[in-house]
């Protein structure tokens, strides 16, 4: 499958020139519109340690009707940033070009629907507990008149990028546990449930407890629905503990609701057998 030449190459070529997103009439760029711009169809993009997460792009493209791309020396995409153009703190771009269909023309413009995936991959994208943090969206367009081969290479790049098209929030990926002694259980004694709250730590490329955190117990008797039972605070490295009386057979779980950094996560259930 063909890659696109863009991303970090890209947005790194920006940031080191100095640009910011320039007007659309600037000097040898043309016309181009970047409308309704979503990314992850709206939601928060939650990635852990290991798995490449794609998220989903989409958006309107209204360009000249005589500007060809061909998305090899002429590229048209949106990119994810951290930071602002003029000094990216992060940034993250399709590595295949953008499926776009025409749906409306006019004398001089035609206007496409687009689709991107654009790939997230924790160990070489997400690097701090900064990246956990709200990005914006850009719309790039370059140009390059460059030939090359093996006795001779020369290139000359245009690219503009205009930013802050939309926005999209990342977060940490939260690992949940659960663990109800004894078992079987006797009716009328006391029971422990157990776990362990823990993240994502894109840093250490590990999940790392998450302390001081309201997670609630939830108990669901045979045959029935889970309700809430209580809600308990994570402690040193994470850790879950609290005790309640053995009433019925049931499962019990955590449910964390997650934060503004860390996505939300239940917990596997753990059925208790009371005699």
């Amino acid at each position: 499958m063909r890659k696109l030449a863009i991303g970090a190459a890209l947005s790194g070529a920006l940031a080191l020139a100095g640009l910011a997103a320039p007007a659309a009439s600037a000097a040898g760029t043309p016309d181009l519109k970047f409308s309704g711009v979503t990314a992850n169809k709206g939601k928060p993009v939650v990635v852990g340690t290991a798995k490449v997460v794609t998220v989903p792009v989409s958006y309107t493209l209204t360009r000249p009707k005589d500007l060809v791309i061909d998305q090899e020396k002429t590229i048209q995409a949106v990119m994810l940033y951290r930071g602002t153009l003029r000094a990216m703190d992060n940034d993250l771009g399709p590595q295949v070009p953008p499926v776009c269909t025409q749906t409306a023309t006019t004398d001089t413009t035609v206007t496409e629907s687009c689709t991107e995936k654009i790939p997230v991959d924790p160990a070489e994208s997400l690097w701090d507990a900064a990246d956990a943090t709200t990005w914006k969206a850009a719309g790039l367009f370059a140009h390059s008149d460059g030939s090359a081969s093996d006795d001779y290479m020369h290139a000359e790049n245009d690219m503009t990028a205009w930013g802050n098209l939309a926005t999209v929030k990342f977060q940490r990926a939260a690992q949940l546990t659960v663990n109800a002694a004894p078992e079987p259980a006797v009716k009328g004694r006391t029971l422990t449930v157990t776990g362990k709250l823990t993240r994502a730590d894109w840093e250490l490329g590990r999940y790392a407890g998450y302390q001081a955190q309201p997670v609630v117990l939830q108990f669901k008797a045979d045959g029935g629905s889970y309700a809430n039972v209580k809600t308990i605070t994570s402690g040193t490295g994470g850790a879950l503990s609290t005790t309640v009386k053995a009433a019925k057979s049931g499962t019990y779980r955590f449910v964390f609701a997650g934060t503004s950094t860390t996505g939300a996560k239940t917990s596997a259930g753990d059925h208790v057998t009371v005699r």
